[in-house]
């Protein structure tokens, strides 16, 4: 059985809606702080990658809180959506909101946090760690973590659909300069900042475009000594954690559990 109740945590910019996943009768263990993907610019905390990840973790033991981060502009339509109290906003917004529900979890979840995301939620994620150094660790799921996509021809002639055009480099470059926006403050996590990092485990899709990214960051976090497992689920595809009920979702969950030290018995 898992309860899931919804709340607000005070941000620097305003009221950030969560929702807690608790199981029941589980021993204290950390909670992971989970950020659904989107490009930036969409998704929710009913989102499957949101709301059926979490529901699954927490079946088996993992207390989760997932984040309705502020998102950004559309891209190439940045004009649409930018009324009402939760108007659109370029970053470094939606990072600050996650520091802020973080500060505010600590204290209530002495077992400690770790924190994840998918998408643009694990690239946020990897932004935000460095801010918050008392992390247990991190969980990137199928993410990008560089403002310029890294071109990998081998990679890209794997993609299949019609990812091969939304998701192609110049694309995705597109739409991270919109997020970005004209100052980029911390929109990306820094070179510099990548030996902060606590252990991390990273999954990739093997026909994602973004997995040359993934691949960079995980050779940039090893340079470091960062504790580091990664995944590549082969002839996967992106957002397979939007996917609930494929074999692709069930793998990568088993996986997440089994690393956050919740294995199937």
């Amino acid at each position: 059985m898992v309860e899931a109740v919804d709340g607000v945590i005070l941000g620097p910019h305003g009221p950030v809606p969560i929702r807690r996943y608790r199981p029941q009768g589980a021993a204290p263990t950390p909670t992971l702080v989970w950020l659904h993907g989107g490009g930036f610019f969409r998704g929710d905390l009913d989102l499957p990658e949101s709301d059926a990840v979490a529901r699954a973790l927490s079946a088996r033991g993992v207390p989760v809180v997932t984040v309705d981060y502020r998102l950004g502009p559309l891209p190439g339509m940045p004009w649409i959506g930018r009324t009402g109290p939760r108007a659109r906003r370029r970053a470094p917004h939606a990072r600050d909101e996650v520091v802020a529900v973080l500060r505010e979890l600590a204290t209530a979840c002495p077992a400690g946090l770790v924190l994840g995301g998918a998408s643009a939620g694990a690239c946020l994620a990897a932004t935000v760690i460095p801010a918050v150094p008392a992390l247990s660790g991190a969980v990137l799921a199928y993410g990008f973590f560089h403002a310029r996509l890294p071109r990998d021809p081998a990679v890209q002639r794997l993609v299949r659909g019609h990812r091969r055009v939304t998701h192609a480099p110049l694309l995705l470059d597109a739409a991270n300069r919109s997020y970005v926006g004209p100052l980029g403050a911390g929109a990306f996590p820094a070179p510099e900042q990548l030996g902060t990092f606590p252990r991390t485990l990273m999954l990739d899709a093997e026909r994602d475009t973004m997995r040359a990214s993934g691949e960079r960051f995980a050779r940039q976090l090893g340079a470091e000594a960062v504790d580091l497992e990664r995944h590549v689920l082969p002839d996967s595809r992106h957002a397979f954690l939007n996917r609930p009920g494929t074999s692709d979702f069930d793998d990568a969950l088993g996986l997440i559990a089994a690393w956050l030290g919740h294995p199937v018995r």
